[in-house]
């Protein structure tokens, strides 16, 4: 890949990874909740989501997805609903200031983090459709594609692990002052459990 083109491609991916959407809004949870280390368990799931759309698209299944309503509206609502039952969940979840319990929280488990992130980001159509149109730009046909791809992808991957953990991971450290306290808890997990069911709700609306 010519270095005109990557640099077009690395700002492009910037953009992309500052756009917030479940994938920032699972971040931040998982940090605020888990801590700014740990929360990195779920953007590595997040991205390996991020893998398996880019393979799609490119052997070409992608296409499929996108031309097939009834196959996009399936997967489409799956991850609607997932997103609207995480934020339930969050929404529902009550304070809680037993130094143990909270010990608890923030070790859950690293692989349940994991595939929360996987799922999130697994379960979203549009992903595939914005693939579609986003990697041709800077995919050379006449060039070997695996190379390209393997450069694509790296580069999508690492700017977004960067991204996910450095400014929406390290934001939600901000909040932590919200969780010394019943109230602060609440607006805490009522806020975030909107915002997922918010973006649940937009996945299933827009077209």
């Amino acid at each position: 890949m010519q270095p005109s083109l990557w640099l077009a491609l690395a700002g492009a991916g910037v953009l992309i990874s500052f756009t917030p959407g479940a994938g920032a809004i699972n971040t931040m949870s998982n940090s605020l909740n888990s801590g700014f280390r740990r929360s990195i368990w779920g953007i590595l799931g997040q991205q390996a989501a991020l893998v398996v759309h880019i393979v799609i698209v490119a052997l070409g299944v992608g296409v499929l997805v996108a031309s097939s309503p009834v196959a996009f509206n399936v997967i489409r609502y799956a991850g609607a609903a997932y997103l609207v039952f995480l934020g339930i969940q969050q929404f529902r979840h009550k304070p809680d200031l037993d130094q143990e319990k909270a010990a608890e929280l923030r070790n859950e488990p690293a692989s349940s983090m994991f595939r929360r992130g996987l799922w999130v980001n697994l379960l979203n159509p549009k992903a595939i459709v914005f693939f579609l149109a986003f990697m041709p730009q800077f995919i050379r046909p006449e060039n070997p594609l695996v190379p390209q791809y393997l450069v694509l992808s790296a580069t999508v991957i690492v700017i977004d692990i960067l991204v996910m953990w450095f400014f929406f991971a390290a934001a939600a450290t901000t909040f932590q002052r919200f969780t010394h306290d019943a109230r602060g808890q609440r607006i805490l997990n009522r806020t975030f459990g909107v915002l997922f069911m918010a973006v649940g709700v937009m996945l299933a609306l827009i077209h």
